[in-house]
């Protein structure tokens, strides 16, 4: 039996350490460590609840946007504010694109190297490339291209400056694609890294700037002045070349490479899945949200309904003052100090030991998965016809079933499938506000009061890249008194709770092959393809010999 951490697990955003026990092969317990703490909720206290979507924006230098949406969305809940139509479009619109830069990044940038060696690029024919390019993308290129970026790559790996493809485990023997499948991936890396630009600039257009965008605040948004014929056809262009980038080479480039790791349908999976919906088309809310909000219990294919007061999150493995789970509303921060915190160290191996930062949150007592696979599910068997219609053609060019989805594998082939029908939703959405502006109306804001005599509590739910994020706020005399984020990967990455059931992540883990234990590349997999929001560490110690392994690994 050996204990496996790898030092760090790197291609995301923020501190994870990871631990998995590994026994004849195959991982047999895991423990989740988010070793960071920010505090955010703290801060809040006291302040303006105009001001907390521009602070909340911090929690994350990727997932910006959202905790803006969330935050205007739980204040506008608390003072019972209705936005303007065109308010709403404009923030499905900017949320669109966010999922449009997101998505693609996942699975390029922060996942792909999992499953494409670069190294083995090296070796391909540049000839028999251009032909499978030819056969499965939808931007084919000459024998020429393909030889000009191995020339380039080999440089690159000459000059032993590797940048993202540093202290990997190329050639490790869990890599399946053929040489020349690795050459066309490293090709469409390279693509999307131009792609992304043109996807953050979307969210700019209405947003103001990016990535800490100034277009939200309570009662609507701050773009009545751009509301012209040129803002709205430069990101209906723009709309258009992300679609045709998803179609034409992202949805491609997943079936090629899930074709060859289809064992990798009954890995890393779990049983239950929650969804908040989001991208509403009128002011009912939640019935009108184009993704339905819905859960998935045991595995079972039918949606059931949310009650967002089921809600808790349990402090019992955390690093913070001892409580009964609370519903975020009422929810207390109380971090512990000094020596009750014991230097934040995890302790993985004491029944009740306190090992990360995060929180665990429970929807009535159960754990739950949350993300693209959540929200492809839940929509699959909610009523929206154009998931389920692009999920049975990936299912069917693969040969699988929806049970497949619920599995690491799944996991990454629902981020493209949301990704594509998002994006394609968001073109309807744009004629829809051009139509609203044709007929003179440019309505963006709703007044509303706010001093010392308000009081409130308000929550705002949204689905984002990454899962299920609520923010939740108690407005007393016209400030904030509380303030609470649960954010997806704490859903995902949280600790065991009282009851010692384990998070997400930690169930998926379970039963994961590790051909090396030195080389636990498999555990990156599965950890992945959750798209943490918090940079990891994983190590391996070998019990026999105390010995304690660290990687650092691309």
């Amino acid at each position: 039996m050996a204990r496996v951490v790898v030092d760090p697990i790197p291609r995301i955003e923020g501190h994870l350490r990871i631990e998995v026990e590994v026994e004849n092969g195959k991982v047999k317990d895991a423990w989740s460590s988010g070793t960071l703490f920010r505090g955010l909720e703290i801060i809040l206290q006291g302040r303006d609840p105009r001001d907390a979507h521009l602070l909340t924006q911090r929690s994350c230098g990727v997932c910006t946007l959202v905790h803006s949406l969330a935050s205007v969305r739980a204040v506008e809940d608390a003072l019972k504010i209705k936005i303007p139509p065109n308010a709403r479009i404009v923030r499905n619109l900017t949320h669109a694109a966010q999922n449009m830069h997101d998505h693609p990044v996942h699975f390029y940038q922060l996942c792909a190297l999992d499953w494409v060696d670069v190294v083995s690029a090296l070796s391909a024919d540049a000839g028999k490339t251009a032909d499978l390019s030819n056969a499965v993308s939808g931007r084919p290129q000459s024998k020429k291209y393909y030889e000009g970026l191995k020339a380039k790559l080999k440089a690159f790996v000459d000059s032993g400056q590797l940048g993202p493809f540093a202290n990997a485990y190329w050639g490790h023997p869990a890599y399946k694609l053929p040489a020349e499948a690795n050459l066309m991936a490293v090709g469409h890396y390279l693509d999307n890294l131009r792609q992304q630009v043109h996807a953050a600039q979307m969210t700019a257009i209405w947003g103001a700037k990016n990535p800490h965008l100034q277009g939200h605040l309570p009662g609507g948004v701050t773009v009545v002045g751009q509301l012209d014929a040129d803002r709205m056809a430069k990101y209906l262009y723009m709309l258009k070349e992300q679609i045709a980038f998803i179609q034409e080479v992202y949805i491609p480039d997943v079936l090629a490479v899930a074709s060859f790791y289809k064992d990798w349908t009954k890995i890393g999976g779990n049983k239950n899945f929650l969804a908040y919906g989001d991208f509403p088309q009128s002011d009912k809310e939640p019935e009108s949200f184009y993704f339905p909000r819905g859960m998935i219990i045991d595995g079972k294919l039918k949606s059931l309904p949310v009650d967002p007061t089921k809600i808790t999150e349990d402090v019992t493995r955390a690093w913070y003052e001892n409580g009964s789970p609370l519903y975020p509303a009422v929810g207390v921060t109380n971090p512990l100090s000094g020596d009750a915190l014991k230097g934040a160290v995890p302790d993985t191996t004491s029944k009740d030991g306190k090992y990360t930062w995060m929180k665990a949150p429970r929807y009535d007592g159960k754990v739950m998965e949350v993300g693209p696979l959540a929200q492809c599910l839940v929509s699959y068997v909610g009523g929206n016809k154009e998931i389920k219609e692009t999920t049975d053609m990936v299912m069917k060019k693969l040969g699988i079933g929806p049970e497949a989805l619920m599995s690491t594998l799944g996991r990454i082939g629902a981020r493209a499938i949301k990704c594509l029908v998002n994006a394609q939703a968001a073109e309807k959405w744009t004629m829809e506000l051009v139509e609203n502006i044709k007929k003179g109306d440019t309505r963006t804001f709703t007044e509303y009061k706010l001093d010392e005599t308000v009081n409130g509590q308000g929550m705002g739910l949204n689905d984002v890249a990454r899962g299920s994020l609520g923010h939740w706020i108690n407005i007393e005399k016209g400030k904030i008194k509380n303030y609470q984020q649960v954010v997806p990967s704490t859903w995902n990455l949280g600790p065991r709770d009282s009851k010692g059931q384990k998070s997400a992540v930690e169930n998926a883990l379970i039963g994961t092959p590790v051909a090396d234990p030195k080389k636990p590349l498999e555990v990156l997999r599965t950890v992945h393809s959750f798209d943490p929001c918090i940079a990891c560490a994983v190590h391996v110690i070998d019990p026999k010999t105390n010995e304690v392994y660290e990687f650092k690994v691309s």
